[in-house]
């Protein structure tokens, strides 16, 4: 009877217990294939480091956007075959199934005054207008057969950032904490730096979309507090701080145990982040142990270099400690009238620093572990836009998404390459197209990621960042 008793025992177990066996089985599945929070009483750093799916070539990545689309015609792509027609409409034949966000088919072709030259052991072409850059040819994979499906300006920027012109996916850097974390404990893993003068002000470029909201970018400002109301009030001393963030932990962790949501748990890492960041963020901008040289060298204390060079600079010494993806838009190349000079000036801004960066990033033995990529949303027309006809001084370029370059280089990367090819006017890409998604598939393979397997489950079905399409481009790898 004592043993019927204990077996009588068990099976009263199993048919009032064995549900719960199963679903402590199912959450160490679901959370084994990331779909599941940590245990209650147990929340983790959603920003810890992860295991990459194969061995990575880099571990950051610095984007460099020109925002408002450079002129690749002027700056990288030389035609010389465009002098023939330069003044002259296209032929019949050429306009066919040509759209432009605003000129005609029929306006007249520009060719560009620039003059190029071979840089570098790799005869890698740049324009006059890039003196410093072009000292780096050796370093950079020119990637001159881009293209994008959008032709206007806010489209082209969330393909280009987000792999969907649709406000409200998650950004390449949002994606990239989400599958790797971060290596900074004490600063945000995906920043957000910006200088100039134009249309940079979505959030839809750096957020975090459906993905838990510690993932977006966060902006930091040049000067003061990095981030609004970092600091202390005044009277409010750093005990007194942690005592009330441990008072907000404790009422967090028992709303998080009751519901389960993820912006909870997000919630808490974001105040854990902000206390950690009030210490690290001063010494993060105080540039005073920068040598003087390295400040020369990038331009930090002279214009028109300033903002820029300090955003550069900034974006090295964020990624020494670990920021994974630093975001450093400048803007605007969106020069529909006075390219020669809004173009020249961008240049002037922007050359030295970038420059500088990549020389600063390989003799600190960085250049290896971290991706720099220099672009904007799409390129700039072989036909002018001309605010008055006849004066070529407010002669500019349309927006133009079928053939434009960027410019890659370090974490796998192959330099000295220029790939891809364009016709005479460059007009069409010729061999070698690379598709946005096509970027992103391979920035994400020197990262260690598979960007078919980098997915988030959402309203039903898995998102990705290159959507349902992209190829990692080899011939443009190590």
């Amino acid at each position: 009877m004592e043993r019927y008793a204990e077996l009588l025992a068990r099976r009263d177990f199993l048919r009032h217990w064995a549900a719960g066996i199963g679903m402590i089985a199912l959450w160490n599945l679901l959370a084994r294939d990331g779909y599941a929070e940590p245990a209650a009483g147990s929340i983790s750093n959603p920003l810890a480091p992860r295991k990459p799916h194969f061995t990575p070539r880099a571990k950051n990545v610095i984007f460099l956007f020109m925002e408002g689309g450079p002129s690749q015609i002027d700056l990288f792509d030389p035609k010389p075959e465009m002098a023939k027609l330069d003044g002259q409409s296209l032929p019949e034949s050429m306009r066919k199934n040509l759209r432009f966000a605003f000129i005609k088919p029929t306006s007249k072709v520009w060719a560009s005054r620039r003059k190029f030259q071979p840089c570098g052991q790799s005869g890698m072409q740049f324009s006059d207008w890039l003196p410093h850059l072009s000292a780096c040819a050796d370093d950079l994979c020119m990637v001159r057969s881009m293209f994008s499906d959008q032709f206007n300006h806010h489209p082209g920027q969330l393909l280009l950032h987000c792999g969907s012109p649709l406000v409200g996916r998650p950004s390449m850097g949002s994606w990239l904490l989400y599958g790797l974390g971060s290596e900074s404990q004490n600063l945000p893993g995906f920043v957000v730096l910006t200088s100039g003068h134009g249309s940079f002000s979505s959030s839809g470029l750096f957020t975090s979309g459906f993905l838990p909201s510690l993932y977006q970018g966060v902006p930091f400002a040049s000067t003061g507090d990095p981030i609004a109301y970092l600091s202390n009030p005044p009277g409010v001393t750093q005990d007194e701080q942690r005592a009330r963030l441990d008072t907000l932990r404790t009422l967090n962790e028992k709303h998080w145990r009751q519901t389960g949501d993820a912006e909870i748990a997000s919630r808490i890492a974001s105040y854990e982040l902000a206390f950690r960041m009030q210490s690290a963020a001063p010494e993060l901008l105080d540039l005073s142990k920068e040598s003087s040289g390295t400040l020369e060298m990038y331009g930090v204390h002279r214009e028109p270099t300033h903002a820029y060079a300090r955003n550069c600079l900034m974006a090295r010494r964020l990624v020494e400690r670990g920021v994974r993806f630093v975001l450093v838009s400048h803007s605007s190349w969106d020069d529909h009238a006075n390219l020669l000079s809004g173009h020249k000036k961008n240049c002037e801004i922007t050359d030295q620093p970038t420059a500088a960066l990549m020389k600063d990033l390989k003799q600190r033995g960085l250049l290896k572990e971290t991706i720099v990529i220099w672009g904007g949303e799409f390129g700039r027309t072989p036909l002018a836009q001309t605010a008055q006809p006849g004066r070529e001084a407010v002669t500019g370029r349309d927006h133009h998404p079928d053939a434009f370059t960027m410019l890659l280089a370090g974490g796998g990367i192959k330099g000295g390459l220029t790939f891809g090819r364009t016709d005479d006017l460059c007009m069409k890409i010729l061999e070698d197209k690379v598709h946005i998604h096509d970027l992103h598939a391979t920035l994400l393979a020197c990262l260690g990621l598979n960007h078919e397997q980098l997915t988030y489950r959402y309203q039903g079905r898995n998102f990705r960042l290159t959507d349902v399409a992209g190829n990692v481009v080899k011939p443009m790898l190590v």
